[in-house]
């Protein structure tokens, strides 16, 4: 149990839970002056309350194939609540359903009092062991996405308040349009008591559990407490009584009878003056004009591109049971932006809380959980060595001051990355370095193509080589209003019921994605053969360029970023900046490396966003965006009750720039998420962030179209 009695996080660093620890060796929040579990026997009581009392193993068992089920918890605490529920999960449920489990937690536990607390209960070992492997390394505000069996257990981390943590699950805060992306199945109200814990138990909190629930959604609690039980009942909660789990007298079990009511978008009048709510542009609006909260079955899924997202987003709807066919016109995967023989998992980092700088840091947290076991079994080519990154100038060397200075009152925060002067990254690297720097233990380098190989291993994938697209249609003759793609000769290549745009040069050719403001990047790495002192450097560095160890007696050094130059063919100046950067920032090898011979290269294009975030989403309808929102001209605050007009099952996930590697695996989970009607594993926030329709409302904003 736990919960919050303070307002929303807000910041990049949080506080962990205070224990005191007592004679059986059961943890005590010293905050709340309150237990975790009951000290009777705290797995039975997770048992009883929750699972019994929410029906779940008689709803589990006669779900249907590919079915997803949501629980939402308060209070994360020891994670014994969720380990039950995915303990019971494997005995119950169908063997490719999925569980999605969202838990907001504001004081969360550090990893060794979780792995402590968690050692109590030895049957669940097999399942606490992963959860702990997973475990955020740094426990940063917002959503921590884990994901385990296979994708079939997936865990949502919320570090925040209870209500502004599932306020993050709606589509909107537009009233019109206050409605989840998935409703919630079943609620573990658990939390500390009432008395001990008033805050977190308000009506906000109830009405909350409304707006994210629907008919037959239900609850059960510990409590039986007068503010729980009127705060259930006025937001439509039919309640009942049970007996409590051991001495407890009495608890509460409860079942929505009565929905929320949304006012209608017609509701609200259009006008250019202040309005309260936000415009509702974000909104997935179904083809009926509501908010498409409907479950999408799994169908045929075709990806333009087989690079690093293409791969990730068609493995992503693999693991969900959708048949996915990957369409690339060159002779394999990974052979244009993507295809470097070494790519770095690597991403920059800011003690400021900013939109670019909180997604690059939940971004390669995950990364690294989905690469780890990679890694670790060697299923792909590459080193989890560790990526030290340099301080080789005196602005960078202050951003990573403070930074340290900002994230180390957490000790998770030296799991995530070091602060190391000039001799410990000496030490760290294998080789002499004269800058200190931040080094990321759990990072290091991959090559894309191994990755994509792996991936492509899939048995829902198919992949079709040589093959170009020229033009995207609908077919509306026929039910089923398929997506077909046809080639030079407009012929059909595939027909698919979703369509996701993941190689950037082909959406600038498609006619109804070519307006999207991608920005191509030409790059170039040098290919150097090793010398006996450059051997011993065992982790990557990363500067203005990055090194990493290296592979098969050569090093991949790079890369230029020119944004001027699309030609492909190398150039010997590009060559020559990258021998001068390595010479600027590690002069120990430089003199022995720089004169070693360069033994190829090779120039690619890689593409970025204005702001430099992902687009990941819908594709907008442009001409339509430019309607509805006109009033955005005048008023940035405009009244404005409509969501916005997409094409139908038609995303793109692009705009990795040179963080492919380290953005792309979350970018790919959230589009398929999106695509097949799950809980996002982002904030509502960070989904709005990413999405493709962004820049056509900003330029509404600032007078541009």
């Amino acid at each position: 149990m736990s919960g919050s009695n303070k307002p929303a996080l807000s910041g990049t660093t949080v506080s962990t839970a205070q224990l005191q620890w007592d004679e059986q060796g059961q943890p005590l929040a010293t905050e709340f002056d309150d237990v975790y579990f009951s000290r009777h026997n705290g797995l039975e009581e997770t048992r009883y309350v929750f699972l019994q009392h929410n029906d779940l193993d008689s709803r589990w068992r006669p779900l249907q194939n590919n079915a997803d089920f949501v629980i939402a918890e308060t209070g994360f605490g020891t994670g014994l609540n969720f380990l039950a529920a995915w303990q019971l999960w494997s005995q119950s449920a169908p063997s490719d359903a999925r569980l999605h489990f969202i838990s907001v937690e504001m004081y969360p536990l550090t990893k060794p009092d979780l792995q402590r607390a968690l050692a109590l209960w030895p049957e669940l070992a097999p399942l606490a062991e992963p959860l702990l492997q997973q475990y955020p390394d740094l426990l940063h505000p917002g959503f921590h996405h884990l994901s385990f069996a296979d994708g079939n257990v997936r865990l949502t981390l919320i570090i925040d308040e209870a209500v502004s943590g599932f306020q993050q699950l709606l589509q909107s805060q537009h009233p019109a349009w206050r409605a989840p992306i998935r409703s919630v199945d079943a609620w573990f109200l658990d939390g500390f008591a009432p008395a001990k814990n008033p805050a977190m138990w308000r009506d906000e909190l109830f009405e909350i559990m409304q707006a994210l629930s629907s008919p037959g959604t239900t609850a059960a609690t510990f409590t039986a407490a007068g503010v729980v039980k009127r705060g259930l009942k006025h937001h439509g909660f039919a309640l009942e009584k049970v007996k409590g789990f051991g001495h407890k007298r009495e608890m509460l079990r409860a079942r929505l009878a009565q929905p929320q009511e949304l006012p209608r978008a017609d509701d609200f009048d259009q006008h250019a003056h202040n309005s309260p709510h936000p415009v509702p542009w974000p909104v997935n609006k179904g083809l009926n004009g509501s908010v498409d909260s409907s479950i999408h079955s799994a169908g045929h899924a075709l990806v333009i591109g087989a690079g690093i997202a293409g791969c990730l987003t068609a493995a992503a709807l693999a693991r969900r049971n959708w048949r996915v066919t990957i369409v690339e016109r060159n002779t394999g995967a990974a052979m244009e932006g993507s295809g470097n023989p070494q790519g770095v998992v690597y991403a920059k980092l800011s003690h400021r809380s900013e939109t670019l700088s909180d997604f690059n840091l939940q971004a390669l947290l995950f990364a690294q959980r989905c690469y780890q076991p990679l890694w670790q079994q060697a299923l792909i080519t590459g080193q989890q060595c560790g990526v030290l990154q340099l301080a080789h100038g005196d602005k960078v060397a202050d951003n990573q001051h403070r930074l340290w200075q900002h994230y180390q009152q957490q000790n998770s925060a030296q799991t995530l990355f070091q602060h190391l002067d000039p001799a410990q990254a000496s030490a760290v690297s294998g080789v002499e370095q004269h800058f200190g720097g931040l080094f990321f233990p759990a990072a290091g380098w991959l090559s894309p193509a191994s990755l994509c190989e792996h991936l492509l291993e899939h048995p829902n994938i198919t992949l079709l080589t040589e093959t170009a697209i020229e033009e995207i249609t609908r077919d509306e003759t026929r039910d089923s209003e398929q997506w077909q793609a046809m080639g030079r000769e407009r012929q059909i290549i595939a027909s698919a019921d979703v369509v996701i745009g993941c190689g950037a040069s082909e959406l600038r050719q498609l006619q109804q994605t070519r307006f999207l403001p991608l920005k191509p990047i030409r790059g170039q790495v040098t290919y150097l053969q090793a010398t006996d002192t450059s051997n011993l450097l065992n982790t990557v560095i990363c500067g203005e360029g990055y090194l990493p160890p290296a592979f098969k007696g050569e090093h991949c050094l790079g890369a230029t970023f020119d944004p001027r130059r699309l030609e492909l063919a190398l150039r010997e100046e590009d060559h020559q900046h990258n021998l001068d950067s390595l010479a600027g920032q590690i002069p120990s090898l430089a003199g022995e490396l720089c004169q070693s011979p360069v033994t190829g290269g090779r120039a690619a294009l890689r593409c970025t966003t204005p702001d430099y975030l992902p687009l990941t989403g819908p594709v907008p309808i442009q001409e339509d965006y430019l309607s509805q929102y006109a009033l955005l001209r005048k008023n940035a605050r405009s009244s404005i009750a409509e969501a916005a007009n997409n094409q139908t099952n038609l995303y793109v996930n692009v705009g990795f720039g040179s963080r492919g590697l380290a953005y792309a695996p979350l970018c790919a989970e959230l589009l398929a998420a999106q695509i097949s009607g799950e809980p996002l594993p982002v904030s509502q926030a960070t989904a709005t962030a990413l999405h493709p329709g962004r820049f056509v409302i900003r330029d509404l904003i600032r007078g541009k179209v």
